[in-house]
């Protein structure tokens, strides 16, 4: 056989060998709760580099995205702030049966960007050594919420509340300290911590014990019931490899128990 015609029988089977797995890739579409946008990217880099799809994210509030896929936004994927929100889109029937599992348990830190303002118990709060203080609309945000709860437990709501900016979600809560729009703000610990370390500033960790858990739930969507990539994604936030990277961003895991089965 002439090398030229052997080599283009050896091409068309090489295609042939690759066009399924091309085929297969897919763009899988994810809503995640803006305090979860860091561990989520190195999540999805994580997940891509052992599949050949590609995940797309879009992060914001969870109140918005629960009122995006509700008018049929085109997520397969969503990974709330809080657990209210992906139940009650199962029991609308916007979910896949039995996806819904608690992937993070979220937790607080009071921070500023100057090294000196805040200390390690946080009694700046009790002294009033601040102008404004940054936290998330406790009506749209789940973090808003937890941050309410710490100054209720800290006696501290009425003495605070003139002084209180508040952000549509912790995203724009972050960037109100970080500006110095606010001195100080409670903002999810994700977002200054990284592997144990501050990343800069001053922060105090909030004691869980200060606010109700922060119960943070997944789920697949509807949407996603057909695709292999958006159930791949599904279980691999469960995979060990998922669960060392959300570690590392200082959230808590949740205690294993019955829940989430296959979709």
């Amino acid at each position: 056989m002439p090398f030229s015609r052997a080599f283009s029988v050896f091409l068309v089977s090489v295609l042939a060998l690759w066009r399924p797995a091309l085929c297969l890739a897919e763009d899988i579409h994810v809503a995640v709760a803006s305090n979860f946008t860091a561990p989520m990217n190195d999540i999805a880099a994580a997940f891509e580099r052992e599949s050949t799809h590609r995940v797309v994210l879009s992060s914001g509030s969870s109140g918005k995205f629960y009122a995006q896929i509700r008018n049929g936004a085109p997520f397969q994927v969503f990974l709330s702030a809080d657990q209210a929100k992906p139940q009650a889109l199962a029991q609308e029937g916007w979910t896949v049966d039995d996806t819904r599992f608690t992937y993070a348990l979220g937790a607080l830190a009071l921070w500023s960007r100057d090294p000196k303002r805040i200390d390690p118990q946080g009694q700046v709060l009790r002294e009033g050594n601040f102008n404004k203080l940054a936290l998330a609309n406790p009506r749209l945000a789940p973090y808003g919420v937890a941050s309410v709860e710490v100054l209720e437990a800290l006696a501290l709501v009425e003495a605070t509340r003139s002084r209180w900016v508040q952000g549509e979600n912790i995203a724009q809560t972050y960037q109100f300290v970080h500006t110095g729009n606010a001195d100080i703000g409670f903002v999810a610990l994700s977002q200054v911590m990284r592997d144990g370390a501050l990343k800069g500033g001053s922060a105090w960790r909030v004691p869980p014990h200060h606010h109700n858990p922060i119960r943070q739930d997944a789920v697949l969507l509807k949407r996603g019931a057909d695709s292999e990539g958006a159930t791949a994604l599904w279980r691999f936030l469960q995979s060990d490899t998922a669960q060392r990277i959300i570690e590392s961003y200082g959230y808590r895991l949740p205690v294993p128990e019955a829940g989430a089965g296959e979709p």
